[in-house]
């Protein structure tokens, strides 16, 4: 790793964004990866969007299912943050969920989700944007966000 990629890494850090769960049911079962770049891209149409790297071994098993969830995590819902980013092991055990009727599975407690469906894929760099249409969509205004910051789960104070 050069010098470059390590200033960049810690740089990118001082910028907080939530953390989102992108998730479907693939072979019914639930497949999903932690993202922390998600973001609100257009109201008209509704669209939002995230980055996933190229190497994720999940992101192959969502990209062309029917609909597919996204689940901005509360603050209380840092294992299930830590779960979903995890390399190896059901990353679901132990996380409540539900899947939408079309296949979506969005996580139980998340201050906000999001019912999509793949609208564009932009290749760029080491990863993908993904752009996705939202079909449906709800908040819990109680719950505040989990922020991922400087490498590190936090909430807000």
């Amino acid at each position: 790793m050069t010098a470059l990629d390590l200033n960049l890494r810690r740089v990118y850090g001082a910028y907080p964004t939530g953390v989102a769960v992108v998730a479907g049911l693939a072979g019914g079962r639930p497949a999903g990866i932690a993202a922390s770049s998600f973001v609100p891209v257009s109201l008209d149409p509704p669209l939002v969007s995230v980055c996933v790297a190229h190497t994720s071994t999940t992101w192959p098993l969502l990209r062309e299912l029917p609909r597919i969830g996204i689940s901005v995590l509360g603050a209380h819902q840092e294992d299930v943050g830590r779960r979903l980013g995890a390399r190896t092991g059901d990353r679901f055990a132990g996380v409540a969920w539900r899947s939408t009727p079309g296949g979506g599975v969005l996580v139980e407690g998340a201050s906000a989700w999001y019912e999509c469906t793949v609208e564009q894929l932009v290749r760029s760099g080491d990863h993908d944007i993904v752009v996705f249409r939202v079909h449906d969509l709800d908040s819990a205004p109680d719950v505040p966000p989990l922020v991922f910051h400087a490498s590190a789960f936090r909430r807000l104070g």
